[in-house]
């Protein structure tokens, strides 16, 4: 028997409602532990997204400085030639004057155009810049959302689970004893499984036989049920000890008894549903196992 759903060894099939619950409580743990996995997800994603961004924009950024002072130093050596051959140019006299004049005319036109290049040049890199800062802070933002829905995911979970808990009710077992929170139906039973405090076993159709059937670490022996009334009455079979009757029990009572080698505190068993010959609900037993 499992510790979610141990149905009795008589061999009685699941029911529809009996798949139905168990998947719902597989469903509320996988949706949990899943939020809480996409929360990481995207808060590693944004936080490697900002780290690609700072070496992106650094790698550009000393891309950029480099081109530049490599084209700083092409355009002073330019106007360096320029200057040069103007000066010649004025000491020259007849047909090399000409021709320095006409050098001096080409490397002018050179610098003009070499300023206009490194101008757009720049600019371009700007604007590339400008546009992956853009792009980085749309996609972190896309990010933010997606944790904002996780987290407003979380939240009603969340608020739903404790809603329920809060609708619990503790009343004092057959023993006298308070007992913990008892649950009335399958949504309730989930969220205290989701919960965690004790264990839980849960049944359906657990049919009255001759023989004792287990449940957990103990047994179970139906005796007769009287569905008009509510009512039922059964053993309990602990420690291969002499079986504890519970006679005439109700509906959603919880019925408490010791497993001494164990634990020190009491096992509960709750009948939700009485039927003709069978019941349906669930062993609560401590969390803790410490033997008395």
């Amino acid at each position: 028997m499992s510790e979610l759903d141990n149905p009795p060894s008589s061999g009685s099939g699941l029911s529809l409602s009996t798949a139905v619950l168990f998947g719902a409580v597989i469903a509320l743990l996988a949706a949990t532990v899943y939020l809480f996995i996409q929360v990481d997800r995207v808060q590693t994603d944004v936080a490697n997204l900002e780290k690609t961004l700072q070496k992106d924009l650094s790698t550009l950024r000393e891309s950029s400085s480099v081109t530049t002072a490599t084209n700083r130093r092409n355009l002073d050596t330019m106007k360096d030639e320029l200057e040069s051959a103007k000066r010649q140019a004025a000491m020259a006299v007849g047909q090399a004057k000409i021709e320095l004049l006409h050098r001096a005319e080409v490397l002018n036109a050179q610098v003009v155009e070499e300023q206009r290049r490194q101008s757009a040049q720049v600019a371009s890199q700007i604007s590339e810049v400008k546009e992956a800062t853009s792009e980085t802070a749309a996609k972190i933002g896309e990010v933010k959302t997606d944790v904002t829905g996780v987290k407003t995911d979380l939240g009603a979970t969340k608020a739903e689970l404790d809603k329920t808990i809060a609708e619990l009710k503790q009343v004092r077992g057959d023993m006298g004893e308070m007992s913990g929170l008892i649950a009335t139906n399958g949504k309730e039973l989930n969220a205290l499984i989701v919960k965690g405090d004790r264990n839980y076993f849960k049944f359906e159709h657990f049919k009255k036989t001759k023989a004792p059937q287990k449940l957990g670490d103990i047994a179970i022996l139906l005796k007769k049920t009287d569905p008009g009334k509510g009512k039922y009455s059964l053993d309990v079979i602990a420690d291969d000890k002499k079986p504890v009757e519970k006679k005439d029990k109700g509906v959603n009572e919880p019925l408490q008894f010791y497993v001494f080698s164990k634990s020190n505190q009491p096992y509960e068993l709750v009948v939700n549903q009485v039927g003709k010959d069978e019941i349906s609900g669930y062993l609560a037993t401590p969390k803790v196992q410490t033997p008395r």
